[in-house]
């Protein structure tokens, strides 16, 4: 997830609506396929949308699950692990480890670079200057989502509200020795969860994501660790230096539109 503002949507969240919501009478909007969504659940949401957008920058720690769903429909699950800085206004650099790969990626608002240790290559591309725009062309030119892409959004909370057709706030639960708020929300094609911190830091500490458009419904599970808001960046952080034996290959362009959804 992540900030992680959706500004023009602020006044909108003042008397209850948000992009693609509509009232429903007191106490309640409605999605925009017609399912109800808790105001509290929204107004917690944003809170956390709005911290991380504040921010300047950023570092924490992931353990990713996700399964794949075999022909005959059973499910293997695998991990990773992601170790991510965020710099703004267009600076992010996450490392990336799966098994024995070891990726790393680095934006320093001019260039993406990607460097895959196990096989030892790298690819390094122009893009955009701005974070926003650079998410968009990574995702819908190189099918790539980078880390972490959904929390450094500027219009974060616009862009994960949009398609919401059901919402509500399940309660408290307590992640990694953190009292969180735990949301749920859904969408035509995915169900999702989100566990924010209480408090004047409201973080995310975990999300659960479960696709609704596949029978098996397989889900994707992040905890994430170790916030630091106020990170001292050491220098060089976001400078790609390739391996002197690495080899340099292209990154692969798709048509405009053609990216797979994840």
């Amino acid at each position: 997830m992540a900030g992680l503002g959706a500004f023009a949507v602020a006044m909108a969240i003042a008397v209850g609506l948000a992009p693609g919501l509509a009232s429903a009478g007191e106490g309640q909007v409605v999605g925009k396929w017609g399912g109800p969504i808790d105001p509290e659940a929204l107004q917690i949401f944003k809170g956390m949308t709005d911290y991380l957008g504040s921010l300047q920058g950023f570092t924490m720690h992931t353990e990713n699950t996700y399964e794949d769903v075999l022909a005959t429909g059973q499910k293997i699950q695998f991990g990773y692990s992601t170790n991510i800085v965020v710099q703004r206004p267009n600076k992010i650099r996450a490392e990336r480890v799966e098994g024995i790969a070891h990726q790393l990626f680095i934006y320093n608002g001019a260039e993406l670079a990607m460097h895959e240790a196990g096989a030892d290559f790298f690819a390094t591309i122009d893009v955009p200057d701005n974070i926003d725009d650079f998410l968009h062309f990574a995702r819908d030119r190189l099918d790539l989502v980078p880390p972490a892409g959904d929390m450094v959004y500027s219009n974060a909370f616009e862009l994960l509200t949009a398609a919401l057709t059901s919402g509500f706030l399940v309660g408290e639960a307590e992640i990694g020795g953190v009292r969180c708020y735990h949301l749920a929300f859904t969408t035509p094609v995915v169900d999702w969860q989100i566990w924010i911190a209480a408090g004047d830091r409201p973080l995310p500490y975990k999300y659960v994501l479960t696709t609704r458009d596949d029978p098996a419904q397989p889900q994707f599970i992040t905890l994430i660790s170790d916030w630091d808001t106020a990170p001292k960046i050491a220098d060089g952080t976001f400078e790609f230096n390739p391996p002197a034996n690495a080899m340099e290959i292209d990154f692969v362009h798709v048509e405009a539109g053609a990216a797979s959804a994840r």
